[in-house]
């Protein structure tokens, strides 16, 4: 509700305030003022506030502002958008601003959802930041940095719409759950200049190999689009113990994750009709194979060219030792004992070169360049220790 400000004394601004909770004092077209009057609820009992939004007030935190769309930021929605570039203020505050009129999309009023284009000129209102959430934003800022040490990693190719580099084993994609830090955090510390970066996909911990990141929203959008529709192609070099047949070459079984009593998360694989099952196919192609000394299934090893039709957390880990036949130096789903001897440089016959990581690399990706539709195939070589370990393991093989 608004009225105009001229020829209100103080007693009749003192009768107005017995009636509604706040006066907004906002500026008029024509160079005067008019007071917004907000009513008093009659479900909740709240005190006097005055709430003065002015672009020219002292007491207004920032005045109205115009941003720009970047091509980065088209596509996303409305609301997400103020959500990213608004910190601090709380998401009920976003709304009720979105549903106000107050923020505009060319000079339009605009619903949560609507998406951006690039180019969009979004108002923003004066709005009012706590000085205790500006402050926690900037100490998880400093909090962060301090944690997350700027890293470059190797890059196996970069272009202005993605990134992919070869990770290494033993570094996490990502911060999380008791870990500080990961690839993100530490190539955002290296690039301050990008203005956008994300992960269009996850590595396990302990696996190395291609690992793909978007420099633009649109190019996010494409790659996880083919992720969905499987027209990727992601082929994994992994050493199993045991001689893999020839012969079984699909596995079809569904996956199921849960929880052991100490938080971890495990993955197992369920029975086909399991309502808790996921789908899960994975295809495997022997690269090389051979037993050394006695010849005994423990000290057997084969190297296989794993294709991942789902990505399914760990599923490579468990179809392969659903088998009996589980990843060489796998933590979580190996053979515990034979990981030992393996660290030890103990391979099953003469002490030769040790295993100190799980032999699971990603090898290959294959995927349409999110701009201009061309086929982009990517590959990364061995780690030098996996590389090693394999040429004393299986000398015949080739990568």
């Amino acid at each position: 509700m608004g009225i105009p400000y001229q020829g209100f004394n103080s007693s009749a601004l003192t009768a107005l305030q017995s009636q509604y909770v706040g006066i907004d004092l906002a500026s008029a077209p024509a160079g005067g003022r008019w007071i917004k009057l907000i009513k008093k609820s009659t479900t909740y009992s709240n005190a006097p506030v005055k709430h003065i939004i002015d672009g020219n007030s002292p007491s207004s935190n920032n005045p109205v502002q115009s941003v720009v769309v970047d091509a980065n930021s088209a596509g996303q929605r409305l609301d997400n958008y103020l959500m990213r570039h608004l910190k601090g203020v709380p998401k009920t505050h976003i709304y009720r601003i979105i549903r106000s009129g107050e923020v505009r999309i060319n000079k339009g009023r605009a619903s949560a959802d609507t998406r951006l284009n690039a180019g969009d000129c979004v108002r923003l209102p004066p709005l009012r930041v706590s000085a205790r959430a500006t402050e926690k934003a900037l100490l998880l800022r400093e909090q962060r940095a301090s944690a997350a040490p700027a890293r470059e990693f190797t890059i196996l190719f970069e272009d202005e719409h993605i990134l992919a580099i070869n990770k290494p084993a033993g570094v996490a994609v990502h911060g999380g759950s008791g870990v500080s830090f990961g690839v993100i955090e530490q190539l955002r510390m290296a690039r301050p200049e990008a203005s956008y970066l994300e992960l269009v996909h996850r590595l396990d911990r302990e696996t190395s190999g291609i690992l793909l990141l978007a420099k633009k929203r649109s190019a996010l959008h494409s790659l996880q689009d083919q992720f969905r529709t499987r027209t990727t192609g992601k082929t994994y070099l992994a050493l199993v113990l045991g001689q893999w047949p020839a012969n079984k070459k699909v596995l079809d079984q569904p996956l199921h994750k849960y929880l052991l009593p100490d938080g971890e998360r495990r993955v197992k694989i369920v029975a086909k009709d399991d309502p808790d099952g996921m789908p899960s196919v994975t295809l495997v192609k022997v690269k090389a194979v051979q037993a050394r000394g006695d010849g005994a299934p423990a000290t057997a090893y084969s190297l296989l060219e794993v294709t991942i039709k789902t990505g399914r957390t760990h599923q490579i880990r468990v179809h392969l030792a659903a088998q009996g036949m589980p990843i060489a130096g796998d933590d979580k789903y190996g053979d515990f004992d034979r990981n030992k001897a393996l660290a030890r440089g103990d391979t099953g016959g003469a002490d030769g070169v040790a295993l100190k990581r799980m032999f699971l690399h990603a090898w290959r990706f294959r995927c349409l360049h999110p701009a201009n539709g061309a086929t982009l195939e990517l590959q990364a070589p061995l780690p030098a220790e996996l590389a090693q370990f394999l040429g004393w393991v299986l000398p015949h093989a080739t990568v």
